[in-house]
């Protein structure tokens, strides 16, 4: 398991990655935000653990920046910020977990070993996601809410798939244009909303309980709430 600390105090840096070998895990150091985007882009990573208060891209911002590049690979956020409004703001930057310094490297250890064995499991090979009564087959590639079939074209169901992967996430167009379409979103087109409101329509229209949700100024949300 490979893991990037960005923390710009040496001593803590240190003493993180130290812990973290001797559990036998491959600890990595860098001190500011963009050097940590450029590794990210070019190295495979299990684990990201982030000071927010550090030199080039703060914490936060590179926490959003690493969750575009692969929303697989968990985050450990690190800062002496400890109250409530300070954790919702790591949370809602994409952050998988938030410890408080000062802090016990065992504690350190255990969120580190239960972020990998989740990220582990979320990464198995699944011929099936399922949500509520909906189930999407993705080695069939068919798609059924509760008893009655749902017909799908490729891209709506590469949409639905990407909803299903992401429940419970706000997906921005620009979000949806980029994992659904491989493209930029242009904000001269509705291709997307188009698309939703297709999905909506076949999975939707009919049933009391709906699950594509829309996030007004910000974009879609699927679940079963």
């Amino acid at each position: 398991m490979k893991i990037l600390i960005v923390e710009d105090e040496p001593k803590v840096a240190s003493f993180i990655q130290k812990g973290l070998e001797e559990n036998h895990y491959e600890a990595e150091i860098v001190h500011d935000g963009l050097s940590a985007e450029k590794l990210a882009q070019h190295y495979k990573y299990n684990l990201f653990i982030l000071d927010i208060l550090i030199p080039g891209i703060n914490g936060l911002d590179l926490c959003k920046r690493l969750k575009k590049l692969n929303s697989n690979v968990p985050v450990l956020m690190l800062s002496a910020l400890g109250t409530t409004d300070d954790k919702i703001t790591g949370f809602d930057a994409g952050t998988d977990d938030y410890l408080v310094k000062p802090f016990e490297f065992r504690e350190l250890l255990c969120r580190v070993r239960a972020l990998l064995k989740q990220a582990n499991h979320s990464n198995a090979p699944m011929d099936k996601l399922t949500i509520g009564d909906l189930e999407l087959d993705l080695d069939k590639k068919v798609a059924r809410r509760g008893c009655s079939n749902i017909e799908l074209t490729a891209k709506e169901f590469s949409l639905l798939e990407y909803f299903m992967r992401n429940s419970g996430r706000v997906l921005s167009r620009n979000d949806i244009a980029e994992k659904v379409w491989d493209i930029s979103f242009d904000f001269g087109t509705n291709v997307v909303d188009v698309y939703v409101n297709f999905l909506r329509k076949k999975i939707d229209k009919g049933h009391d309980k709906v699950l594509i949700h829309t996030k007004v100024g910000f974009g879609y949300v699927f679940g079963d709430f």
